[in-house]
């Protein structure tokens, strides 16, 4: 149970319900607590998502993995309820979402497109994503689905024929009730119809839970030749719900065959849970346990905390709640009664952190409303009425015990202290980011994660100065991508162009993958000092972009790949004739085939390989639709409507107006942006372009009101333009494409009508200098566009004659 907190421990479906009603106002309490009872069954179950709920609240609404698959199941349920508030899950691969997701290790989960791997078909014999599988459980593609015969006419045949009193119609809506989805349906068929008998008894051993409710909803419609199987252990016709040795058994002897000696009472019993140390608890010791029980000011009694109140904490029954309308939110909810206005106030308002509509202080909500919060000085200004946090004396408050910011500062200090609770001078910035960030509760929710409180301890553990090499020791993640980003955000590490040295890794370890000496030497040399040597001095003082570092993979993987070809075929890349070559390149199943083309040639030229050619292909224009309609459409939508987020509106028009990549957007700085008066002007190439008023507007509100998403160790001077949600980077291109596309922006196919547009009227130079595009991208642009300097200098000539 450690790790666990403590309202997590006590009432962890509570805690659940509580959250959800902070988001969905659309279903009642009594309805999400049965949702949430019957997704999660088991009490270790609750607790995990609980905890989820409990570390980020925001999974309500995001549906992001990573999180216990138990999350993604609430959601699919709430969802199902007729939430409207709560988010579907999403594809933690593609971010989709989806009405429905599968779970995988790590705590992702995603959609069936991404999670599918490739395999080979059983029809066409060719490597491609499975779609189905036939009734011998081979892969089928989408252009191969199983056609031999009907499985579901053959189930329903076979079902008549052995019960009479069954019709078609009554074995097909048994089937829908068994299992829903299609394919589902199909491998039912086939397991029954292969196997008739576990329609007469022998269930038990059905390869799928589908079968058993099948045979129970037959018995449902009537049928009396159609057996419900009993356990194959103790023969008793009940609920088969637990695979045991490749059989079907019942609860009941699942819970036999797992039983162990408790470790509390010794009682021989299957484990409820395990403590610290990983020894089993039976439920009775379990209940018991220190950690569930607090002693309750009302009645006196230890039982588990159902609420926490200034005086103390206080069980179910001496819980002062009532259903009451919040004098704060309007809602009608379970609410306390507020001390400070001597009103209702729900869970939702009591956790809210607000800025204060009066003083503009970040504080939690003490009285107002929904839209006009207050925090306590301006609920009440009497400095008597208040007390103050015995800690800093600085919070006013009602309670006694220390604020979250306090209790903050403590849990950081034992993280990363020494035994008085000393920081070391280089840890200082990070300590001051932490504690003085505007939400000390999300603060304090991140530290007490347990992969970020293991890692900030083996930190405050090391006696060594604090390096980028210190944290490459410990163990990689998400958890540890964010540490190091709040650490450089704090000045107490330098900055460091972390996807380079994630590439730099991968491209190591794929050549050392390599078992022939003379691969690994081509490969090395073509990764390294080809690709690897010319990608750092195009950065220079940048950092690498998603799309470059996706570039150099790409091209490495492909070399890679035909090594391996070679490999395979007998050959090496001295040997490889061009009939070898053409050989390759007319299978169907290889891929990044203009990447291959680039090692070939390489290969060529550095005398690896002799006599191969390989054709490049002349980009001649944009292949997709060139809707110039369509680019005024979106752009006057997005200077018109005020309902889009700023940041997405000024993205979307600096890609459709001024054809600019989203790598470029991501990468804008507040320096790029000039303003001389009511002018405004922004910096893409080597000279300033002058932005039309209705965009100056909007950018100038962005200017003033950018803010990232991270609460934790982000700089008071961010120079993002579009700040992102790590500390001190701005958003990513694919987040910047991801939103884009929400709003109905196509990046790739709007910012070729933009180019195409901009080339026919613009010279190259000037196209290349106000973009900042290169020159040779300019001309090729002007040349699909069948622009040129002649029809240019005609326009100009013309306006010039005409003022």
């Amino acid at each position: 149970m450690t790790g666990l907190a403590e309202e997590v421990i006590a009432d962890p479906v509570g805690l659940v319900v509580r959250l959800i009603g902070n988001v969905e106002k659309h279903l009642p309490a009594e309805r999400v607590r049965d949702i949430v009872l019957t997704v999660v069954r088991a009490r270790a179950g609750r607790r995990s998502l609980a905890q989820a709920l409990h570390d980020d609240p925001s999974l309500l609404q995001t549906g992001q993995p990573p999180a216990p698959y138990c999350v993604a199941k609430l959601l699919m349920a709430l969802n199902e309820a007729g939430a409207q508030n709560v988010a579907l899950p999403r594809c933690g691969e593609c971010g989709r979402a989806c009405g429905y997701v599968g779970s995988s290790k790590g705590g992702h989960w995603g959609c069936s497109r991404c999670f599918d791997k490739p395999a080979i078909c059983a029809g066409c014999h060719e490597e491609r994503r499975v779609v189905s599988r036939d009734r011998h459980g081979e892969p089928r593609c989408a252009n191969c689905p199983d056609t031999d015969g009907d499985p579901l006419q053959e189930l329903t045949e076979l079902v008549t024929s052995l019960d009479p009193a069954l019709n078609d119609d009554v074995v097909l809506a048994a089937l829908g009730r068994a299992t829903v989805r299609p394919a589902g349906q199909r491998r039912l068929a086939w397991a029954v119809v292969a196997r008739p008998e576990l329609l007469t008894g022998a269930g038990y051993e059905a390869p799928t839970p589908a079968a058993l409710r099948f045979v129970d909803e037959l018995v449902k419609a009537g049928a009396t030749k159609v057996v419900r199987p009993a356990c194959p252990r103790c023969h008793e016709v009940k609920a088969l719900s637990k695979l045991l040795d490749g059989k079907r058994v019942c609860r009941a002897c699942f819970a036999h065959h797992a039983a162990v000696p408790c470790f509390g009472c010794g009682a021989v019993r299957e484990p409820a849970t395990r403590d610290a140390e990983g020894r089993p608890l039976c439920p009775n010791c379990m209940i018991r346990q220190p950690e569930n029980l607090e002693e309750c000011v009302g009645c006196g009694r230890r039982k588990p905390v159902a609420n926490r109140l200034p005086d103390g904490p206080r069980c179910q029954n001496c819980r002062p709640r009532i259903t009451a309308e919040c004098g704060i939110c309007g809602r009608t909810a379970l609410c306390d009664m507020s001390r400070a206005t001597g009103q209702p106030w729900c869970d939702r308002c009591q956790q809210r952190w607000v800025a204060c509509s009066n003083c503009g202080t970040v504080a939690q909500a003490r009285s107002g409303t929904w839209q006009a919060p207050l925090c306590a000085k301006c609920t009440n200004p009497d400095p008597d009425f208040w007390g103050r946090c015995p800690v800093c004396t600085v919070t006013w408050q009602l309670s006694t015990r220390p604020c979250q910011r306090c209790v903050l500062d403590q849990r950081v200090r034992d993280l990363l202290g020494d035994a008085t609770g000393a920081i070391r001078a280089e840890l200082a910035p990070f300590h001051e980011a932490l504690t003085s960030s505007e939400r000390p509760d999300v603060a304090f929710a991140w530290v007490s994660r347990s992969r970020a409180r293991d890692l900030l301890e083996r930190i405050g553990r090391d006696e060594r100065p604090v390096t980028h090499e210190v944290l490459d020791e410990l163990p990689p993640g998400k958890v540890l991508a964010h540490l190091r980003s709040v650490l450089v955000a704090t000045g107490a590490l330098p900055p460091r162009d972390e996807r380079l040295i994630a590439l730099e890794k991968w491209i190591t370890a794929t050549v050392q993958a390599r078992t022939d000496l003379a691969e690994r030497r081509v490969l090395h040399g073509y990764a390294v000092w080809h690709h690897l040597r010319r990608f750092r001095r195009r950065l220079g003082e940048e950092h690498a972009t998603r799309l470059q570092d996706l570039n150099v993979r790409c091209h490495v993987t492909a070399a890679n790949n035909f090594l391996d070809w070679l490999t395979g075929e007998g050959l090496t890349l001295g040997t490889c004739t061009q009939t070898d070559l053409e050989r390759w390149m007319t299978d169907s199943t290889v891929s990044y085939r203009d990447e291959t083309g680039h090692f070939v040639r390489w290969s060529v030229q550095h005398r690896h390989a002799h006599g191969l050619t390989y054709g490049t292909i002349r980009w001649t224009g944009p292949l997709g639709t060139i809707d110039s309609e369509k680019r005024w459409a979106d752009a006057r939508r997005l200077l018109n409507d005020d309902t889009l987020p700023t940041p997405d509106r000024v993205a979307g028009l600096l890609l459709i107006l001024y054809a600019q990549k989203i790598a470029t957007i991501s990468q804008l700085t507040v320096d790029d942006v000039h303003f001389d008066g009511e002018t405004v002007s922004i910096t893409f190439g080597t000279s300033p372009v002058v932005l039309p008023a209705p965009l100056a507007g909007l950018v100038r509100e962005l200017v003033a009101t950018r803010r990232g998403k991270a609460k934790i160790g982000t700089p008071e001077d961010v120079p993002w333009l579009f700040p992102g949600g790590h500390p001190g980077r701005p958003l990513t291109d694919s987040q910047i494409g991801i939103r884009l596309h929400k709003i109905g922006i196509r990046p790739k196919q709007d910012r070729s009508t933009a180019l195409f547009t901009l080339a026919t009227e613009l010279p190259a130079a000037i196209l290349a200098r106000m973009l900042g595009v290169h020159i040779k991208v300019a001309v090729q642009w002007q040349q699909a566009s069948a622009g040129d300097w002649a029809s240019y200098a005609a326009d100009v000539s013309r306006r010039t004659s005409s003022t």
